[in-house]
């Protein structure tokens, strides 16, 4: 297998455990298979039974559920180097989707290979246990961040959090990052109306704060960002002290 296809895997991993050179080259001798997908489409949905965990090699990936009415509401946006159904390993009917926001690549781990793999090396295991506990986390905070906050506060939370994550493994230009969501996707992420979301996205534009343009964002100013979202990256637990 191409060490490029486990790398972001490893880099996040490397940032956010203590885990060790032997344990990276077990990782990378994992059993995976590799799909291209377009944006837009399912790669698990609502009741399905998966026999692999999917790994975000490039792309990004969103969690998300449909209510009663038909509305999506997105719980969650994946990277390169994410599980996002690394609970599938052991809930084993998925309660929500799972689908690409564009173009993606994408690795499929065998659960036999996995379980194998979490027996037989224990920091391993404490890595995907840590990792789950950080999905949790994020959770949390995302339930405060719809609940709670100011869309403006909102959007630009979201925003850091991408932003963070993403630099995390070198997907970076400055404060630039390339993440391809529509407004109708940030609004479905963050609890409000498509209408609505364009005022908060001109607002912000307009505090000389945040630019949204073709799939890039740009962070103009990030101190004032981070106090209008009221953001403390605690929650990501970005470094193995936390």
């Amino acid at each position: 297998m191409s060490r490029q296809i486990i790398e972001p895997l490893l880099k996040r991993l490397r940032a956010t455990t203590d885990i060790s050179p032997g344990d990276e080259q077990f990782i990378s001798d994992l059993p995976i298979t590799t799909k291209r997908l377009d944006g837009g489409e399912i790669i698990l949905s609502y009741g399905d039974r998966p026999s692999a965990c999917c790994l975000v090699i490039d792309g990004f990936v969103i969690r998300s559920k449909i209510v009663a009415d038909g509305q999506r509401q997105i719980l969650a946006f994946h990277q390169p180097g994410d599980i996002p159904d690394l609970q599938s390993l052991f809930l084993h009917v998925l309660d929500h989707d799972v689908s690409t926001l564009n173009e993606c690549l994408l690795g499929f781990i065998p659960h036999t290979a996995m379980r194998e793999l979490v027996t037989s090396r224990p920091m391993i295991a404490h890595a995907l246990w840590r990792d789950t506990l950080v999905d949790a986390s994020i959770f949390r905070e995302w339930i405060c961040n719809i609940g709670q906050r100011s869309a403006l506060s909102r959007l630009g939370h979201v925003v850091l959090e991408i932003y963070k994550r993403l630099k995390l493994i070198g997907r970076v230009d400055g404060t630039s990052f390339y993440f391809p969501a529509t407004q109708v996707v940030f609004a479905e992420s963050i609890g409000t109306s498509v209408v609505h979301m364009n005022r908060v996205v001109q607002e912000l534009r307009g505090l000389g704060i945040l630019e949204l343009n073709r799939g890039w964002i740009t962070i103009l100013d990030e101190a004032k960002l981070t106090a209008v979202s009221d953001f403390d990256e605690l929650y990501l637990h970005l470094d193995p002290s936390l």
